[in-house]
């Protein structure tokens, strides 16, 4: 007998092709948004988060906090405290700290004859490459030499290469650095290679020189302006972010002279706002499956309506009211399912065009799918039961008699 109503249903919904299209349509619509939202979310989301982990899980930065002042006194940055010293404690008194680098950076005009591009100039040490797997593409980095030695030497991103030589190799070359209305020349001696965006920014857009060189000539100043420091592994990062703020609390007598950030912070921060973005914005693609839903209800109780005679006759040849119940049930299902299908066709062929000119990989997960069909069965059972009571509880001679 269920083979018998599943045929009668599905002979029924062919029998009005364009109103059972119509009225998947809102289906088709809403799960097509849902496949397309979550596929583009977990996409852009894998190409960040990628990104950001190409870098490594051990990355930790610290930064100066800013120190509240009581009594009268102004607030202060703790800036005027991180020196080449403190990093080097802080390295000495952390066992799950590999190594701790300095940063100072500063914006200005890298010059080359009749050309010039504003980017940044980063003091570091020869670490730099190591802690954030950047390599010379062309060239070498500065070595321990050249800071002990204060060098003018640089190494330059490979942005500033693309706009201030175009195809000519710089090394050798020298390249002069205006800011603050002073000039500064160094020697080229590398070329870094082109690195994705990570915890530290752009790298490509930056020259970088001996730490040592920065301070004595560009800064004038014996301070740091921030650290990054490398656990010994992964699995040791949140151990070393512990042993470095009991360090440095210790040190500076309070924890509001310092902040630091993980590479795993980062992650988890991006994953719970690309997740409560992709849920929000879910629940808005799910409204027009609820519409759709209506509109099933709509259709098959106009169905029921003119098929109040086919129903009496069913009913006076013996068919029991679950059968009838079955029947309508099936139908508004058998939409649904439809519509799902065809809603995750359409949806994974819009997310994967939007991924191509997004520039994202192409992600359609198997959760999503079987939320968006479970949900399209759902809401086609809900919206259906209705109907299909409606049907089931006709009396046969009212009908027989229906005109």
């Amino acid at each position: 007998m269920f083979y018998e109503t599943f045929k009668i249903a599905i002979n029924s919904l062919g029998r009005n092709k364009i109103r059972t299209l119509l009225s998947m349509l809102g289906i088709i619509i809403g799960v097509g948004a849902v496949i397309a939202v979550i596929s583009v979310a977990s996409g852009s989301q894998a190409q960040v988060t990628g990104s950001i982990s190409s870098m490594g899980s051990n990355l930790i930065t610290i930064n100066p906090g800013i120190s509240s002042g009581n009594f009268g006194k102004l607030s202060s940055t703790a800036s005027d405290q991180f020196t080449l010293e403190l990093g080097r404690a802080i390295e000495e008194f952390s066992p799950d700290v590999k190594r701790v680098i300095p940063q100072n950076q500063s914006s200005g005009y890298f010059m080359v004859d009749d050309k010039n591009y504003q980017a940044s100039l980063v003091g570091t040490t020869a670490e730099y490459q190591e802690v954030n797997n950047f390599k010379p593409q062309i060239g070498k980095f500065f070595s321990e030499y050249d800071l002990n030695n204060k060098t003018n030497t640089i190494v330059l991103g490979s942005e500033i290469v693309d706009e201030l030589y175009e195809d000519n190799n710089p090394v050798g070359d020298k390249i002069t650095y205006y800011t603050n209305e002073k000039h500064y020349v160094f020697k080229v001696i590398g070329v870094m290679e082109e690195k994705d965006r990570g915890i530290t920014g752009n790298l490509n857009d930056s020259g970088y020189i001996p730490i040592t060189t920065y301070l004595s000539s560009i800064g004038n100043s014996k301070y740091i302006n921030s650290f990054m420091a490398q656990a010994e592994s992964s699995e040791k990062a949140d151990n070393a972010v512990k042993e470095i703020e009991y360090f440095l609390a210790k040190y500076f007598e309070s924890e509001d002279n310092f902040k630091i950030f993980s590479q795993d912070q980062i992650l988890s921060t991006i994953n719970e706002v690309t997740g409560t973005m992709t849920l929000m914005i879910s629940g808005i693609a799910a409204i027009s499956l609820l519409v759709g839903g209506i509109g099933i209800m709509n259709i098959m109780l106009v169905s029921v309506t003119e098929r109040t005679r086919e129903i009496g006759i069913r009913k006076a040849l013996g068919a029991k009211r679950y059968y009838i119940l079955i029947q309508f049930l099936l139908e508004a299902t058998i939409m649904s399912i439809i519509g799902g299908i065809i809603g995750i066709i359409f949806g994974s062929i819009g997310s994967y065009f939007i991924s191509q000119l997004g520039g994202w990989p192409f992600i359609v997960e198997t959760s999503s799918i079987l939320l968006a069909v479970g949900f399209s069965m759902s809401v086609g059972i809900f919206f259906g039961i209705y109907p299909a009571l409606k049907a089931s509880k006709l009396d046969p001679v009212d009908a027989l008699s229906y005109e």
